[in-house]
C-alpha cells in the first residue's frame, strides 16, 4: 500500500488534556492555531460559515498491529463488536479523527471553535467549511450509538 506524508496545519488549545477523559465535549471551547506559513489571511472568510469540520491526529495513541477481529465498541461490554470502520474512536488505521465544530471567532490565525473532541496540543491537518450541500439528510445509526453517544457532547 502506499503511504503518504501529511504535515500538520496548526494545534489545538483548551483545557483538555487528559485523553482518557472521552465525555462531555460539547462546551469544549478550543482555539485552533494555523501555522505562520500559511500567512495571516489563511482563515480569511471562514467566518461566513457556522461550522468547520476539523481533521486532527490522534497523535497520543499507538496505531494497532491488528484491526482484523471486531471489539466492543469503546470497549464497552454493553455494545456490539464492531469492524474497526464501523467506529470513529482513537485507535484506528492512520489515527485521524475528524469532527463537525461550531465557529465562535476566526482572528488571524486563530479558529475558535466549540465542540472539538481533541486536547490540547493535538495536531491538526486539515480544515474545511461545513457546507448543507456536503450534510446527508437523512442520517440512519443503531440504537446502541445514540445510548452510547448520549454523553459524548453533553457539556
Amino acid at each position: 500500500m502506499p503511504s503518504f506524508e501529511i504535515k500538520s496545519i496548526g494545534t489545538v488549545h483548551n483545557d483538555r488534556t487528559d485523553v482518557q477523559h472521552t465525555d462531555n465535549w460539547g462546551a469544549v471551547r478550543s482555539t485552533i492555531v494555523v501555522d505562520e506559513r500559511f500567512g495571516d489571511a489563511c482563515l480569511q472568510g471562514l467566518d461566513g460559515f457556522s461550522h468547520v469540520e476539523v481533521l486532527f491526529v490522534f497523535d497520543r495513541f499507538p496505531e494497532k498491529d491488528d484491526y482484523r477481529e471486531p471489539l466492543p465498541y469503546r470497549g464497552r461490554a454493553d455494545l456490539p463488536p464492531v469492524g474497526i470502520f464501523a467506529g470513529r474512536g482513537p485507535r484506528r488505521p492512520n489515527r485521524i479523527g475528524v469532527t463537525c465544530c461550531a465557529i465562535e471567532s476566526v482572528d488571524g490565525r486563530e479558529l475558535t471553535v466549540v465542540g472539538l473532541d481533541a486536547v490540547s496540543g493535538t495536531p491538526v491537518i486539515d480544515l474545511k467549511p461545513a457546507m448543507a450541500e456536503f450534510t446527508p439528510a437523512d442520517v440512519t445509526q443503531p440504537e446502541w450509538v445514540t445510548r452510547m453517544m448520549s454523553d459524548y457532547f453533553r457539556p
